[in-house]
């Protein structure tokens, strides 16, 4: 038997791939730089005690790689609801939900507060109508968009109201009128003069 017993004790050390991108570079032997690995699974090997991770002792430390390692919920109070990444079609549909006292003219809502952040925690979900509301109040595949933003600017009355109270402000704001420069004669700037006063 030309077999080698293994020595008692703790000696695994793990075997852990090669990140290196680059052919024949002499860091291929190293270990893997720890922002390139996953944080939580790859420790450096000051961290490893014979090969395995031990937790610290401090508790303060434990605490510390505890918090680390939760997921970003709201609890359990809350069914602990995850965080979602907030891509650019949910931040627009989030900031028209908080003008949406503005949109509708004949519906009130509650303001959400003067806070103009975006929430952290909240879930998206679809409408689904009853089959008694086929003929009222349905949306049809043609009427349907990806995204709240889309669906409002497509709807007609939605746009003619935003275009008449566009036009609304635009008449308050505009000054008196342009016809006082447009007098004609001779004394055109003297008229003009006398009723700027």
């Amino acid at each position: 038997m030309s077999e080698t017993a293994a020595p008692i004790g703790l000696s695994w050390a793990p075997k852990l791939p090669s990140f290196a991108t680059t052919r024949g570079s002499s860091k291929s032997d190293q270990a893997p730089n720890p922002s390139t690995a996953q944080g939580s699974l790859w420790k450096p090997a000051s961290e490893l005690v014979d090969g395995l991770f031990v937790p610290p002792r401090d508790p303060r430390q434990l605490n510390k790689l505890a918090r680390k390692n939760v997921k970003d919920t709201t609890g359990k109070g809350w069914f602990d609801m995850p965080a979602p990444t907030i891509t650019p079609e949910l931040k627009k549909d989030l900031e028209i939900l908080q003008l949406r006292h503005v949109i509708d003219p004949k519906r009130h809502f509650k303001r959400a507060g003067k806070s103009k952040a975006l929430p952290k925690y909240f879930q998206v979900g679809t409408v689904v109508e009853p089959a008694s509301e086929f003929y009222s109040s349905r949306l049809k595949n043609r009427e349907r968009k990806a995204t709240l933003v889309d669906e409002l600017l497509s709807d007609q009355s939605l746009k003619s109201y935003r275009m008449r109270k566009v036009r609304e402000i635009q008449e308050i704001r505009t000054p008196g009128g342009n016809q006082k420069w447009k007098n004609k004669g001779t004394k055109t700037l003297k008229r003009a003069k006398d009723r700027r006063k």
